[in-house]
């Protein structure tokens, strides 16, 4: 098998840190790592299976010679050398907002359309983390019966806003818990001990963008414009593992038991599911883990043809460097890159 010298833009950041361990975990073909950051990370070293290599400033010429690039740095920086890397010959799998509604980039969950990545041209798109635990639930009982209508609320971790807001609630509890006053510089409010209403930026229609997301990229990677999808998504003071609650209708119905049949076999899911015995996801439980889990699955007694399901998974993985690393190896397993 061929080796590849691999990009990570964000190399000193939690996805870029997680996606690093998680290319070394699954034994990822890397014969060259390439650890690209912000000119003020530049100098700072990391070790990649037990080699050291030095953190470079990302510039358009970092991309000679490499052949995939992850890139979890930001819209603004994905915007700006995406393109340059993709110019350079380099494959792009953008961590980032910045593309995943261009119709002529992939937006892509392994498990759900992988197809979509014939004739990519040169980047490729990762969902949002939110999205992507949410597919691929959604995507194996919408080929039993096409799903007409979803609902769903987000309980998201702090680590999604990265690793400042992960030292922020650490800060607060420490503060509350020792009688002191608390500083909120990440979220415009405490998070210790609260939740926030609020993921991203708000507009016009009185939606956040993270909400948006969730509508927009469910559309785009299950191919079924058709799909109502609203969200409402809330930030609680978890560091790891979104956690979301999540209400389908169907055109056909599909018992409690049939869904969990066809979800015990679906690609990446885990079922724990027996309220009898207290047993259903816990995003403590899913940190670490690969899998998404999914529980609660009852039936909606207020619809003929609705169900209510309770899905975590750990955003820093599946919701993120997982997803984008899954990304590779099926490209490097087609022959795309």
């Amino acid at each position: 098998m061929k080796d590849y010298t691999v990009a990570i833009v964000g190399a000193t950041g939690a996805v870029g840190q997680e996606i690093a361990s998680i290319l070394a975990e699954r034994n990822f073909p890397v014969s060259t790592l390439v650890p690209l950051a912000s000119k003020r990370s530049a100098g700072k070293k990391i070790v990649f299976r037990g080699k050291e290599y030095t953190v470079q400033e990302t510039l358009p010429s970092s991309f000679a010679g490499v052949d995939l690039a992850f890139f979890c740095a930001g819209t603004k920086v994905s915007r700006e050398l995406a393109p340059e890397a993709a110019k350079a010959g380099c494959v792009v799998i953008d961590n980032s907002n910045a593309f995943r509604m261009d119709p002529e980039v992939p937006l892509v969950v392994p498990e759900v359309n992988p197809e979509d990545m014939e004739g990519h041209k040169g980047i490729i798109a990762n969902p949002n983390c939110s999205t992507i635990q949410m597919v691929v639930v959604l995507k194996p009982l919408h080929d039993f019966k096409p799903i007409k209508r979803v609902v769903v609320s987000t309980y998201q971790a702090v680590s999604g806003t990265g690793l400042e807001a992960m030292e922020e609630l650490t800060q607060q509890c420490k503060d509350i818990l020792a009688g002191n006053q608390t500083r909120a510089e990440v979220y415009p409010y405490q998070i210790a001990f609260n939740i926030l209403p609020h993921i991203d930026v708000f507009d016009e229609t009185g939606y956040t963008l993270e909400e948006w997301k969730m509508v927009r990229e469910t559309k785009k990677i299950m191919g079924d414009e058709s799909i109502a999808v609203t969200a409402t998504t809330v930030r609680v003071p978890v560091y790891r593992s979104h956690s979301e609650a999540i209400n389908i209708e169907t055109e056909g119905k599909i018992t409690p038991a049939q869904a969990r049949e066809i979800l015990a076999q679906a690609p990446g899911v885990e079922v724990v599911d027996a309220p009898e015995e207290l047993q259903y996801p816990l995003p403590l439980l899913a940190a670490g883990k690969d899998e998404v889990f999914v529980g609660r699955i009852r039936e909606d007694f207020t619809i003929s043809n609705g169900l209510n399901l309770w899905v975590v998974a750990d955003n820093l993985r599946k919701g993120a460097a997982l997803n984008a690393v899954q990304i590779a190896e099926t490209l490097v397993e087609k022959g795309l890159v």
